[in-house]
């Protein structure tokens, strides 16, 4: 018998809660299940499959007859917590299809909204005076102003066929170490550590990597790509899984047919080894939202529409991409092609429709 390893307890008078993260579970114990379970935290041999309370504990969770693996972490066990307890959101039943997932999404805004709304930030609140800035002023067709003002994000695609050099040149200029900026250099920086990218970097360790997920690519069969940012090269990984893509994104099936996109991962090893706190497990997200930008701007002055999401199959994302109990981990998805423009699918347009003539 043996101790989850995935708990951690907070005392909360006249309780002590105890929190399973990895699988989402709160236990209360009292004074009388606290005291046993600190006896056999001392001591798991102790168990006794006669007591009650030691039952309980089994069937709750708390103690595993399973071996417990432990895998290497780098960290302190607070980010360890973070990262592992916001894996896999807990949903009771995953949508199927995009007619069910469209429900469930309205069902949630509808609730959401039914709460009371947020305060205002601090700052507002504490500002005595605004200083109204001026009117941008209109920069040329193809200005960094049109593509900031372009860039949306849509959720119905096309699924025509983007070309291979504009994939080239999403991943390139999103994720690649750009040749361009080679003689740019500062004579301090750490060799190993002088590639450089578009977006900036925690410590300049280049920690996200990037996985293409090719559903229409001309050149290229379909498949998961690892990119590879020193040769500015691809390699195959898998074949796309037999379900759809929106079962990889918590069910959000309107993508179903986008025609390629970039599961952003982090190499937490490369943080670790020069950020040993968990607050840089932060950086690892600011990172990925600067890549992600970037990829969304490159695509807008493409001509192509994007789409980004959070909300990840971790597991099932995880197995994908080869990245199943590694140091390099998945966080965030973003995608493009050819829209016609639509911020909703079609399938939450015609249940907002029928809501209006109720």
């Amino acid at each position: 018998m043996q101790i989850n390893p995935h708990l951690f307890l907070i005392p909360r008078p006249p309780c002590q809660i105890v929190w399973d993260y990895k699988n989402h579970k709160q236990f209360e114990l009292n004074l009388e299940y606290s005291t046993r379970l600190s006896e056999l935290i001392e001591n798991p041999k102790n168990f006794n499959a006669i007591n009650t309370i030691d039952i309980h504990l089994l069937s709750a969770g708390i103690l595993t007859n399973s071996t417990v693996e432990n895998i290497e972490w780098g960290w302190d066990d607070l980010s360890k917590i973070f990262h592992i307890g916001t894996k896999n959101i807990p949903c009771d039943h995953v949508a199927q299809d995009i007619n069910e997932w469209s429900r469930q999404y309205l069902d949630h805004c509808t609730a959401v909204l039914d709460t009371p709304a947020p305060q205002d930030r601090l700052s507002e609140f504490v500002a005595r005076e605004l200083i109204f800035l001026p009117k941008p002023s209109c920069l040329p067709e193809a200005s960094l102003t049109n593509v900031l003002i372009n860039r949306k994000t849509c959720r119905t695609f096309t699924g025509e066929a983007i070309s291979l050099e504009a994939v080239s040149t999403l991943l390139y200029l999103s994720l690649g170490y750009l040749h361009e900026r080679t003689n740019d250099i500062d004579e301090s920086v750490a060799e190993g550590l002088q590639a450089r990218r578009s977006s900036p970097s925690g410590g300049g360790l280049n920690a996200c990597e990037g996985f293409l997920q090719v559903q229409h690519v001309a050149g290229l069969k379909p498949g998961i790509y690892a990119y590879h940012p020193t040769e500015h090269a691809l390699s195959f990984v898998n074949p796309l899984p037999f379900e759809p893509l929106g079962h990889l994104l918590c069910g959000q099936h309107f993508i179903n047919n986008l025609p390629v996109g970039l599961f952003i991962t982090s190499r937490f090893d490369k943080l670790w080894w020069k950020y040993e706190h968990s607050r840089a497990y932060r950086m690892a997200y600011v990172e990925a939202g600067h890549i992600s930008q970037t990829f969304q701007l490159v695509a807008t002055s493409l001509g192509l529409n994007t789409w980004l999401t959070g909300a990840l199959t971790d597991d099932q994302v995880e197995a994908l991409l080869g990245l199943v109990d590694s140091p390099e981990q998945p966080l965030f998805f973003v995608g493009c092609g050819k829209s016609d423009g639509q911020v909703m699918c079609e399938e939450i347009k015609l249940l907002l429709s029928g809501w209006e003539q109720k």
